[in-house]
């Protein structure tokens, strides 16, 4: 078996958990070829590039895979047929990087890097 990392971007009109039952359907076939999930990372919707197909905006997961050739080929058939699915890529890698991806990092810097102004209270007259 080989790794593989996929990107899927989906429709921008489809709901969080809509994406989320096709994706599942997606790693059903995988899985019915042996195949394993190594990483799941879902960035969310997203703003594309340029317009495709009408659409601004994308949902996007990333899918690190440890699979059969023909899983994978099958996996992409499938992703071609769907009308759900705006783009897809995927590439055989080397190994799985266990950390997460440079786009999370960059999310969970965002939030470590907020300062929260101290606010004092002090105790009105009606408490004294």
């Amino acid at each position: 078996m080989a790794l593989y990392e996929s990107v899927v971007i989906g429709r921008q009109d489809l709901t969080p958990n809509q994406f989320d039952e096709l994706v599942e359907g997606f790693i059903k076939i995988i899985e019915s070829f042996k195949g394993v999930i190594k990483k799941r990372e879902n960035w969310g919707l997203r703003n594309l590039a340029y317009k495709i197909n009408k659409n601004r905006k994308g949902h996007y997961i990333l899918l690190n895979i440890d699979s059969s050739f023909d899983a994978i080929s099958e996996y992409e058939r499938l992703m071609r047929l769907n009308e759900d699915i705006i783009r897809f890529l995927t590439i055989r890698i080397n190994s799985v990087v266990e950390n997460p991806s440079p786009l999370m990092n960059n999310k969970s810097d965002r939030y470590k890097n907020e300062v929260v102004d101290e606010v004092t209270v002090s105790p009105s007259n009606s408490e004294l």
